[in-house]
């Protein structure tokens, strides 16, 4: 019995019947050829057109499975470069995105058993960076395109260049309070007199309009407090006449002492305030090269109170650990994670507080009030010894 014709209804319905994905077990890799039932599937089999094809791949059966493999890795990579970027996704949903087109590579001809097997070299070859969690396996694009790179070493120069200014104007700030300071003249202390009311029911008015100074009272017995008032003016006025005979260039020197030492004040209030700013303890404290411990049972008892070394921290709170027994990888945030204590002697890295940042030497434990004593081999305090350092502030090196 022939073909159908074309056009014609059992033609038209064969051609419904072949639309979307059929049953894998009847699909033929080296023919690409997607069978409807078992018995058409077995007829391929039968035919001279997959014989040859087999014939060819036996002569070498690993040049197909290697290419079928490239093709395979290269398709789902660009489904994902392009459908989520380097944004973090579950692998099954990229490979259900994948598979939903019809003419894929289907995963039983290439050198990968499993999804598991194929996210796990994908993150050993350096495509992606992939972690396990309690729902799956989750896989991040690595974009290694050199546009891409490019402008993120544009933006790290970038960044250097800010953080180089900062410095400079730093420098440029303390060099100029030095210079202050040794300028800097021994101001004179004003005079306070006690002004005292001889009568309480004498009422004292000033007048000090133009800079003049003026007062009227009331009539009293004894000598008035105007009176006494009008005398101080009258005596300061005749001694500051007397010393511009004596200095005229005093005023001048006057204005720019009172300018020199109201710039002093500020910067003395600025390092005041500098110096009042005590260290405050950070909420995130993740570092890299560090040895963690895992602390939450939701990864369950293989990696329940183990040791890891953080090698990447993302967004400050969350960090990429790589088991110490297994070398597996793991993306945990820093509530799962505490610092590791070592003995004494060992290389710590100081991780919160006034100190972070710097790397030390862990001299002696205080059991009684959780902390240790260390010596800073980092920093402009180099040498020195610290105590009464947290646990949590301080992790062992890996």
């Amino acid at each position: 019995m022939g073909k159908a014709d074309f056009l014609s209804p059992k033609a038209i319905a064969n051609r419904i019947k072949s639309k979307g994905l059929q049953k894998l077990r009847w699909y033929c890799q080296m023919c690409q050829k997607q069978c409807r039932d078992e018995n058409g599937f077995k007829c391929h089999c039968m035919s001279e057109s997959h014989q040859r094809q087999l014939l060819l791949a036996s002569e070498d059966p690993n040049q197909f499975m290697d290419l079928f493999s490239d093709e395979f890795r290269t398709d789902f990579l660009e489904l994902l470069r392009r459908r989520f970027g380097t944004k973090r996704v579950h692998n099954n949903i990229i490979y259900n995105e994948y598979i939903s087109n019809k003419e894929h590579v289907h995963m039983n001809s290439t050198q990968w058993e499993t999804l598991t097997d194929f996210t796990k070299w994908l993150g050993r070859e350096g495509y992606c960076k992939v972690d396990e969690t309690p729902k799956g396996w989750y896989i991040q694009y690595v974009d290694r395109d050199p546009e891409t790179i490019r402008k993120q070493e544009e933006a790290e120069k970038k960044r250097k260049a800010d953080l180089d200014d900062e410095e400079r104007s730093a420098k440029f700030i303390e060099e100029q309070v030095r210079r202050g300071r040794e300028g800097k003249e021994p101001e004179e202390e004003p005079v306070y007199t006690e002004l005292v009311r001889e009568s309480e029911e004498e009422k004292v008015a000033f007048n000090l309009s133009k800079g003049a100074c003026s007062a009227s009272a009331g009539p009293s017995k004894g000598p008035s407090l105007a009176a006494n008032a009008l005398r101080a003016s009258s005596s300061a006025s005749s001694s500051s006449s007397a010393k511009r005979k004596d200095a005229p260039h005093s005023s001048s020197d006057s204005r720019d002492k009172k300018k020199k030492s109201a710039l002093d004040e500020i910067i003395e209030m600025e390092e005041q305030k500098k110096k009042k700013m005590a260290p405050v303890k950070l909420d995130y404290w993740l570092h890299t090269g560090i040895v963690v411990k895992i602390v939450t049972k939701r990864l369950g008892e293989k990696y329940y109170k183990k040791k890891g070394v953080i090698k990447e921290v993302q967004d400050k709170y969350t960090a990429f650990v790589k088991m110490v027994d297994t070398g597996d990888k793991l993306k945990l945030d820093q509530t799962h994670l505490e610092t590791v204590i070592p003995a004494p002697g060992k290389r710590v890295l100081i991780v919160n507080g006034h100190h972070r940042g710097m790397e030390a030497v862990l001299e002696g434990i205080d059991e009684k009030n959780f902390s240790a004593s260390l010596t800073l081999e980092s920093g402009h305090n180099k040498g020195k010894r610290v105590e009464g350092i947290p646990y949590e502030d301080f992790s062992k090196m890996a």
